[in-house]
């Protein structure tokens, strides 16, 4: 691929993952009617996974594993955080029916980044969450086949950048919809267990419930 040249890619993939049994599981699916799609260059997939998928052609298949520091990192316990009920509040209640343990939820930071959180214990005063990605401290094993790859069109790209901004998605794929990373399933900034950057620290976790 040229240097700076941007790709639209679909791929249709199979995602594993051992649990915590030592089960090696599937995680999610996608196919050639409902494919992962992306523009590459934009950081909205995990670097490792682009780096493996870019350079292949369509028809081409792969099966490789990102490491867990290629992927969403070690599990860290820091990244469990407390957080004021006022938070979860909607027009001076507690959100009760949205705010229990195991629910996942969406949060914002204080620079306006989107990310998902695990409800893990509702307490008196305090809400405790999990910010860690559902895939942290695991390696991840992609099999599957690349559907398409050409370079992107100037329309497609500023259609991403439209999506990336908040704007909506209007070209992923001459006028298809943008699926979001591993089957459209969203899963933090970048989006999909595959995309993005993982939100981690949870630095100014407080301005945030968002339905």
């Amino acid at each position: 691929m040229e240097k700076n040249q941007h790709k639209y890619v679909t791929v249709a993939y199979s995602l594993f993952s051992d649990n915590a049994e030592g089960v090696h599981e599937l995680i999610e699916q996608t196919n050639e009617q409902h494919p992962l799609q992306f523009i590459s260059g934009f950081g909205t997939m995990l670097e490792a996974f682009e780096a493996q998928i870019v350079p292949l052609n369509e028809g081409d298949k792969f099966d490789f594993t990102l490491a867990v520091d290629e992927a969403y990192g070690p599990y860290v316990a820091e990244h469990v955080i407390e957080l004021d009920k006022q938070v979860f509040c909607i027009d001076g209640r507690f959100d009760k029916d949205n705010i229990y343990p195991g629910n996942v939820i969406p949060l914002t930071n204080a620079d306006g980044m989107r990310f998902d959180g695990v409800i893990v214990e509702v307490k008196d005063n305090t809400v405790v969450v999990d910010l860690n990605h559902f895939l942290a401290g695991r390696a991840l094993h992609f099999t599957g086949h690349v559907v398409q790859s050409r370079p992107a069109t100037d329309a497609e790209i500023q259609g991403y950048l439209n999506m990336l901004s908040g704007e909506g998605c209007g070209c992923c794929g001459e006028g298809g919809g943008c699926e979001g990373g591993c089957g459209g399933h969203h899963h933090g900034e970048g989006e999909g267990c595959c995309g993005g950057h993982h939100h981690g620290e949870g630095e100014g976790c407080c301005g945030g419930h968002c339905h």
